[in-house]
């Protein structure tokens, strides 16, 4: 009896272990799953599967439609023939079946209305998580920088997201020339953190202030990179998305101030790095972040948000802070309201369902005005049939310009690029701001490639300039600015494909405009893209939303081949000076000097000087992965430095595909700093 029982306890015991040795496997095959789609797929799709503007959301109600039971083997299918972009085959069938698994098991997780799922405090990065022993040193003769500073700062430094507040992206620097450029020398370099590399470097009294994706901000010296200080901000995994970019900074008086990607400021003590205070602005579980970052605005900081694809009450807005405390001066809303005076150019659609107007990229200030503008994204999502409007409805305020008293947030004049946007065309890029002949300019270019010239005081239309071949307008008035679409656009509904030139990713991008003062022109950098597009059907539930679009892209056909295109265009005459074109795309911002010369980087690793008068290339140098981001200038004594950061982001996923030719390195996050001493 004894052994009979003994026997049943081993057969149970063997039962449990069976079960539990099968739970922990399928459980390690989920982790398994989860850990390559964070690696090869969130990019694109972000980490919590929702989707972005770079790949489609592969969560809820409208992907299950989508890819229905019947459909998931050809789901598999179509992910081992496509993923990931330009690195197809890199994974197993095993991997992309652990992916697809996961995929599918997320989808049977989620709860019964489709809704995501944000709820991962685990996965909190921690600053201990560090694998170096390095300390933190102090900033001890550091100055506070003054707003005179950076209003007008000195020619050694780069005080803001385009040196100016004004957003020139322009340095009066002339150390660096087009006689000397050719003696231009390596001065040093610094591994970066991965991800989408879009930064901005400040630099003041020869400290550089350079950010890393995953919301790192460090303290080096700017002559040889030696690192002072390091902050590591702790995030929820799930806030970061579209690989993390986090496009600038701020300064003022004492302190550094960084949007993060869980929706909050903070503010760093400029000399030690340590955390003074960190705000609230918005709720990262419900879609909200941040791609970029703040601007000084007469000691004010502000910023806008992104993430505002969702069907959120909130709606998306800007926010003005207290330097000293964090604490919220105002916000305005950049989607007018039913109770607003222009609530009505969204016809019927509720409060809720009005989505879209996020600001990507940071504003302009002019302290003589005491004016702050910024561009506006478009209405969410993508095509106007998705979101039950028409381009007849103008969505205000999306896509357009706003200007915003700094001090309490109102809005004196806004100019609506394209009103009822429907293709993904927004312009909501840099503001240039230039006085000249003792009248005040705005200057925008958008994905269309139409470069605009407003009246920065009143927001008065002057005057356009189309950059690129274009064929999404019929019609364009010279005189007034407005811009009809093709019929086949504007009376186009859900499920139906149509075609436009330029694309979705321009046009022109993020990739920021230089004015040169030596030329009195602006160097714009552009991509030669086309792209098919079709609109998708989105459920009007609170908390769902997104981009609700499906999209090719491919080389203008009349570019041949040649997809990276460099202008110079004067502002008086609004008349192209010269062009160059190449079959690399340019991904960073150009900068211009004094010392006549452009700065500019591509997909094929190239950092090239142009002759800002001529368009003559004088200088290239091949660096170790794509360049990205922003470059800077700035001096220390008789030196002049040059910087610019490398690393893909999310525009993988378009390069691979455009130019498969190009050899684009899966890793390779650096700044490299030249030098040229007088």
């Amino acid at each position: 009896m004894i052994k009979k029982t003994n026997t049943h306890i081993v057969y149970y015991l063997f039962i449990f272990i069976s079960f539990l040795t099968i739970t922990i496997k399928a459980e390690c095959q989920e982790s398994l799953g989860e850990t390559l789609y964070d690696n090869h797929c969130s990019d694109c799709h972000s980490l919590n599967l929702r989707g972005s503007a770079h790949g489609s959301s592969l969560l809820g109600k409208d992907f299950i439609a989508k890819w229905n039971k019947d459909k998931f083997n050809s789901l598999f299918e179509f992910t081992k023939e496509n993923m990931p972009p330009g690195k197809v085959g890199s994974l197993d069938n095993t991997e992309l079946l652990e992916i697809h698994n996961y995929i599918l098991t997320s989808n049977d997780m989620s709860n019964n209305d489709g809704f995501v799922s944000f709820s991962d405090p685990s996965t909190i990065d921690q600053p201990e998580d560090r694998v170096s022993n390095f300390k933190n040193k102090n900033l001890n003769n550091f100055k506070n920088i003054t707003l005179q500073n950076i209003n007008y700062p000195p020619d050694s430094d780069w005080l803001s997201w385009r040196r100016t507040t004004d957003g020139k992206g322009f340095s009066p620097l002339k150390i660096i020339n087009t006689e000397n450029i050719k003696n231009i020398k390596l001065s040093w370099s610094l591994t970066m953190n991965e991800g989408s590399n879009q930064i901005t470097p400040i630099v003041s009294q020869g400290i550089m202030f350079l950010t890393s994706p995953g919301n790192i901000i460090q303290a080096l010296d700017a002559g040889n990179g030696e690192l002072i200080w390091e902050y590591r901000y702790p995030f929820p995994k799930a806030s970061k998305t579209l690989g993390g970019p986090t496009r600038n900074i701020a300064v003022y008086e004492d302190k550094i101030f960084l949007a993060t990607y869980d929706a909050h400021l903070i503010a760093l003590n400029i000399r030690t790095g340590k955390l003074i205070w960190k705000t609230k602005k918005a709720n990262y579980e419900d879609g909200y972040t941040h791609t970029s970052g703040p601007i000084i605005a007469n000691g004010v900081v502000i910023s806008g948000i992104n993430g505002c694809e969702r069907y959120i009450k909130e709606g998306c807005f800007i926010t003005g802070h207290d330097p000293d405390t964090g604490q919220e001066i105002w916000r305005t809303s950049t989607i007018a309201q039913p109770d607003d005076k222009y609530g009505y150019t969204w016809g019927e659609t509720p409060s809720v369902f009005r989505a879209g107007g996020d600001t990507w990229i940071p504003g302009s200030y002019d302290p003589k005005l005491n004016l702050f503008f910024i561009g506006t994204s478009q209405a969410k999502p993508w095509v106007a049939a998705s979101r039950g409007m028409t381009p007849k409805n103008p969505a205000l305020y999306t896509n357009s310009t706003l200007a915003l008293n700094p001090n309490n947030g109102k809005l004196e004049w806004f100019f609506q690029h394209i009103p009822g946007e429907t293709i993904d065309m927004e312009v909501g890029f840099e503001r240039v701001l230039i006085e000249r002949k003792n009248k005040n300019y705005l200057f925008t270019v958008g994905k269309d490639g139409i470069l605009w010239k407003i009246d920065s005081k009143t927001g008065n239309f002057i005057q356009l300039l189309e950059t690129v071949n274009q064929n999404i307008y019929d019609k364009i008035d010279y005189k007034t600015g407005k811009l009809s679409y093709r019929d086949d656009i504007l009376n186009s509904k859900v499920d139906k494909a149509f075609s436009v030139c330029p694309g979705i990713y321009g046009g022109h991008n993020w990739q920021a405009i230089s004015y040169d003062e030596t030329t009195s022109s602006l160097i714009i950098p552009l991509h030669q893209l086309c792209a098919d597009m079709i609109g998708r059907k989105v459920e009007r539930v609170e908390g769902y939303g997104g981009f609700g679009a499906d999209s090719k892209s491919y080389p203008l056909p009349d570019a041949n081949g040649k997809i990276g295109k460099l202008i110079s265009v004067n502002i008086d005459k609004m008349k192209v000076n010269w062009i160059h074109e190449q079959e690399a795309m340019f991904l960073t911002s150009s900068l211009s000097t004094g010392g006549g010369l452009t700065f500019i980087g591509d997909l094929d690793r190239y950092f090239k000087a142009f002759n800002s008068k001529t368009g003559e290339v004088l200088w290239k140098t091949r660096l170790g992965s794509a360049l990205h981001g922003f470059p800077i200038t700035y001096s220390i004594g008789k030196k002049q430095y040059v910087a610019i950061t490398s690393g893909m982001g999310v525009f993988r996923a378009l390069t691979a595909t455009i130019s498969p030719d190009i050899y684009q390195p899966e890793n390779g996050n650096a700044i490299y700093v030249f030098e040229l001493e007088r």
